[in-house]
């Protein structure tokens, strides 16, 4: 757990695995639901591959400047110059504002943005974003749940639903509040700032929290982003889709190997594995365009 403001009582909680000699790792942002051990799955089998990851859980921030300034400090405190971001819904948003905010001197190195959006009018909740900070728990965790897939579930997209209700439970009322907050308070990504920054969009064919509108939107903003599409995988295809998801991650990160934007150890990379990995994503993306 690390402090890095002024204010005593944000506190960044974050698991750092990997070689820690890697000085662009991979570095994972929650939805609001989440925690930093919601990628577990992704901690577990990277690591095991050789790369560095870093899963964050952030503090109470109540607008997306203050976040954008926490998440610098954060950077400075842990000595990293250049990162690769995965966002996760909310997480995905901020890791845009964070690539736009910092888009004169850039900390992000690329960007893997899973179910997530480019701008927050899309839920139809700004005039209702100033008054989550009043709400009690309860009501914030209900609104949560409103997003959760219901219906018949196979069985891994029902465990990780579970694991987000649990962790959903952990969290308090102004994290909860904070994060709705972040999430529906009126802003959206300026495309122009972060144009140039290598872009997967990662997004699910079944029900999800985001409209197609929000997807195509997402679509127009990156004309150039790679697109790992899931057939399923609900709103944590991270949790119930995890090998599919850490091939994509792995695919993403690959045009950075050989860089000293590397995010994997260079010792772990053959060059047979990247041949592997090269003709599984041309299948992969072959069966998909028929």
């Amino acid at each position: 757990q690390i402090i890095v403001d002024d204010d005593d009582s944000k506190v960044w909680s974050l698991y750092d695995a990997g070689p820690r000699s890697i000085r662009c790792p991979l570095i994972f942002l929650p939805p609001v639901s989440g925690t930093a051990d919601v990628f577990f799955q992704q901690i577990l089998a990277l690591t095991g591959w050789g790369y560095r990851v870093i899963a964050l859980q952030y503090p109470v921030y109540w607008d997306h400047l203050e976040f954008c300034d926490g998440f610098r400090k954060l950077l400075d405190h842990l000595q990293l110059d250049k990162v690769h971001l995965f966002g996760a819904s909310l997480g995905g948003f901020l890791a845009q504002k964070f690539a736009e905010y910092t888009h004169k001197s850039p900390r992000v190195q690329s960007l893997i943005l899973c179910n997530a959006f480019s701008d927050t009018s899309i839920f139809n909740q700004t005039w209702t974003a100033n008054s989550f900070w009043l709400m009690p728990a309860f009501m914030l965790k209900k609104i949560v749940l409103g997003n959760f897939a219901s219906g018949p579930l196979d069985p891994e997209m029902a465990d990780g639903i579970d694991f987000m209700v649990d962790r959903l439970e952990s969290l308090g009322q102004s994290e909860l509040a904070s994060r709705l907050t972040l999430n529906c308070q009126n802003s959206y990504v300026e495309p122009h700032k972060i144009r140039d920054i290598p872009v997967t969009i990662m997004d699910v064919f079944d029900q999800s929290a985001l409209s197609t509108e929000a997807k195509e939107e997402m679509y127009k903003l990156y004309p150039n982003a790679r697109r790992a599409h899931l057939k399923t995988g609900g709103n944590f295809p991270y949790l119930c889709r995890s090998a599919e998801v850490n091939l994509y991650i792995q695919i993403h990160l690959l045009q950075f190997h050989g860089t000293r934007y590397a995010a994997i150890d260079p010792s772990m990379v053959s060059a047979e594995e990247l041949e592997v990995q090269k003709i599984s994503l041309h299948t992969s993306s072959e069966q998909e365009g028929q």
